[in-house]
């Protein structure tokens, strides 16, 4: 495979006096140090859809929540109040709740 590269002129004038003094070419120069700084560079961090991958699709609900947000929230609230207006099932009356 062939790469374009751009460097600095000290950075090429650096690499070919390395080069010819090395009696290699620079390509090779440049082979070398890839090859090392990926054995030496930290791993990449995985994306954030890698991340989520055993989330995504795991928990349903209504295929039309966008459009009907509002009426779904009105209904848990409804379900909520009649829940806290509801009398206690497992109490008899006149029992004190209150422990101790």
């Amino acid at each position: 495979m062939t790469m374009t590269v751009k460097l600095t002129p000290e950075l090429e004038a650096g690499l070919r006096r390395y080069a010819a003094a090395s009696g290699v070419a620079a390509s090779v120069v440049i082979r070398e140090a890839v090859r090392q700084y990926l054995v030496t560079a930290p791993a990449a961090q995985p994306s954030a859809f890698a991340l989520g991958a055993g989330l995504f699709g795991r928990h349903a609900g209504p295929g039309d929540l966008a459009s009907t947000r509002k009426a779904a929230v009105a209904e848990i609230w409804a379900e909520k109040r009649r829940a806290s207006q509801a009398p206690p099932a497992d109490n008899a009356v006149g029992q004190d709740n209150r422990g101790g």
